[in-house]
């Protein structure tokens, strides 16, 4: 949506003060966009309030009523991380080189939920909305944002998790640590380009959030998430590096436990594809936003 505003003349009317006599002041009118649809940092940077409190309100929602609370967002990767542990670690023994396995496969979960997470909630926060959206006017790709937006807070509590888990098993961090802070914007573009996608999809399509659950589960296996990438057979790894999360989880153990090298081919890949994802994803939301107050 575009906006533009312009200034209505107060008519001259015989007396002062009088009731049919419009007011003088700006009136903003609100237009679909024509042509190639763009960004609009400023008018998303106007709106930042709007992003806090919608964040606020889904981080309270979530947890509101729960008997553990906050602690949700550290129980469910530890738990996973024992579970895989118990089936990759000691059943199967998958070869992590010198990095445990817990702390191996707990590095891979934190961008995979963070990102799995970001498209679970991307599927219904239209629907959520919906209170707003069809009464006011804000841009609507403050709703994907918000939802990773949100995201990035339970991330950085299981964060402090891991950092702790490295501790207890005396990993210090090396010096491509400085590089982590990509390989997080990197996870969360990827999780912002198909979120776009998703919550377009979303408003028209009520299944989506069906499908999406099952394509996440199908996708999760296509991370090396519990298994490393050395795993997978020669002749399927440019397919695989074709998974955006692939460079993110290789590039994030790589950064913070020098696990293996930098496959740089691998990461240029994985982030062409991103960037694709991206470009398509912001092209169809904005095409679509017009009709989400209609369709909802």
């Amino acid at each position: 949506m575009s906006t533009k505003q312009m200034t209505i003349d107060q008519k001259a009317g015989s007396g002062t003060g009088s009731a049919d006599a419009p007011c003088s002041g700006p009136v903003t009118i609100i237009e679909p966009q024509r042509g190639w649809v763009g960004l609009d940092l400023g008018e998303l940077w106007r709106y930042r309030d709007l992003v806090l409190q919608l964040v606020q309100r889904d981080f309270s929602a979530r947890y509101r009523q729960t008997v553990l609370g906050i602690a949700w967002a550290v129980i469910n990767p530890l738990l996973q991380m024992m579970i895989y542990t118990l089936v990759f670690g000691r059943i199967a023994k998958f070869d992590t080189g010198e990095i445990p396995y817990p702390v191996f496969v707990f590095a891979g979960l934190l961008p995979w939920i963070y990102f799995s997470g970001c498209l679970s909630q991307s599927g219904t926060s239209a629907v959520r909305a919906s209170a707003i959206l069809t009464k006011v006017y804000f841009p609507r790709l403050i709703l994907p944002l918000t939802t990773i937006t949100n995201g990035l807070i339970d991330f950085g509590i299981q964060f402090v998790i891991l950092l702790a888990i490295m501790a207890w098993y005396g990993i210090v961090p090396t010096a491509a640590v400085v590089l982590l802070p990509v390989f997080l914007i990197f996870c969360a573009v990827a999780a912002l380009s198909v979120g776009l996608w998703v919550t377009a999809l979303g408003v028209k399509y009520r299944d989506i959030n069906n499908i999406v659950i099952f394509v996440v589960r199908m996708w999760m296996w296509l991370t090396p998430v519990a298994y490393p990438f050395t795993m997978v057979p020669e002749k399927w790894r440019l397919y695989f590096s074709l998974n955006p999360m692939t460079g993110v989880v290789e590039g994030l153990r790589w950064a913070l436990l020098g696990q293996g090298h930098c496959d740089w081919y691998m990461l240029a890949a994985s982030a062409g594809v991103t960037v694709s994802l991206f470009i398509g994803g912001l092209y169809f939301f904005r095409r679509s936003e017009a009709t989400f107050a209609d369709v909802i």
